[in-house]
């Protein structure tokens, strides 16, 4: 079964006593903050490729990402490129990673520092090759002529003539070294958007909240790297499902807080989380270069209120509202105990 079918009847579980129903909601980010990022690529006389960025790795597959970028222009593969992000002897300007706006900003950016670079290998090689720019394409690290691809030249020779030797001029129109700067600014933001469907059994007696399936949809542009996008969006809902249910931050009357451990401080667990069914439209942002949209945050806004719509719809029967989260399994008790009511305030 597909579609809202393929959740599991309510009517007949509530006939068993059974509290199970549905909540959707739907969300948009705005992701891609700018003003800038700055990106850099650079090929060296032995042929190796290496990007800069001022954008930060966080853990979140940033260097797999932008070597993708930069790979995809010069027809090598990913694992040959080296990436080196937010160290300021690489890279003096940068704003580093907040907002998910990282591969919106530094991918453009290295993305537009790539076809520079390659525009500029393509100019010295039609002097190399003496064949026409047009004429030639860049595959595996080189420069050949579409057709005959006995006629090429490498990257790395191309940066070794760039480099300069003594009393050698370059062809008209070519700077030193085969090398790429661009700091690709945003005016407007790439708008990513989600909608999630979560299905929930509540036991009335012990305010337990059972999450029995969860699916959701996400519009992420481009996806550059689609594994990366699917362990972002996992990680995402994860996170609203602690927001909604777990993550709660207390304090006393004095102002100091109570939850100072994970012992009070909660979070999701593997038996919390279930398996999550996900589907992507890849609508490209006409915002950047890439068509890309920012992808972990946007995965979050939506999941918090599907589950308090999936609770409170299976409390109907209560007319339970929910008006502050995270909501508790003995704060579910109170609230059903009341025939419903404005949830009490955390204190």
């Amino acid at each position: 079964m597909t579609g809202a079918a393929a959740f599991r009847g309510t009517s007949a579980a509530l006939a068993q006593g059974r509290y199970l129903r549905i909540g959707l909601a739907h969300g948009v980010k705005g992701t891609g903050r700018g003003p800038f990022e700055f990106g850099s690529v650079r090929v060296s006389p032995t042929g190796r490729i290496s990007v800069a960025t001022g954008a930060a790795a966080m853990g979140q597959g940033l260097a797999t990402a932008l070597a993708q970028v930069c790979a995809a222009v010069f027809g090598v593969e990913a694992k040959d490129i080296t990436v080196v992000a937010g160290d300021t002897a690489a890279a003096a300007l940068g704003l580093g990673g907040f907002a998910s706006r990282q591969m919106v900003t530094a991918g453009s950016s290295v993305h537009v520092a790539a076809q520079a670079v390659a525009a500029k290998a393509r100019k010295l090689a039609s002097h190399v090759l003496e064949a026409a720019e047009d004429d030639l394409e860049i595959v595996d690290g080189e420069v050949r002529v579409v057709g005959a691809p006995q006629l090429c030249v490498k990257l790395g020779e191309l940066a070794r003539i760039l480099k300069g030797a003594p009393g050698y001029g370059f062809p008209p129109g070519i700077d030193p070294g085969l090398e790429a700067n661009a700091t690709f600014r945003v005016d407007a933001l790439a708008y990513a958007n989600a909608c999630h469907v979560v299905e929930v059994e509540v036991d009335a007696e012990t305010g337990a909240v059972r999450i029995l399936r969860y699916a959701a949809i996400q519009d992420t542009g481009r996806r550059v790297n689609p594994m990366i996008v699917e362990g972002q969006v996992h990680g995402g809902i994860a996170h609203g499902i602690g927001n909604a249910m777990f993550e709660w931050m207390g304090y006393d009357g004095a102002g100091q807080p109570v939850t100072t451990t994970f012992a009070d401080y909660l979070l999701p667990t593997a038996t919390d989380v279930p398996r999550i069914e996900t589907l992507y439209k890849e609508s490209p942002s006409p915002r950047n270069p890439l068509g890309v949209k920012g992808v972990g945050e946007v995965g979050v806004i939506p999941a918090p209120a599907a589950l308090i719509a999936a609770i409170e719809d299976a409390l109907s029967p209560f007319d339970v509202r929910i008006a502050q989260m995270p909501i508790m399994p003995h704060e579910l008790v109170a609230l059903i105990a009341q025939g419903g009511g404005a949830r009490r305030a955390k204190g």
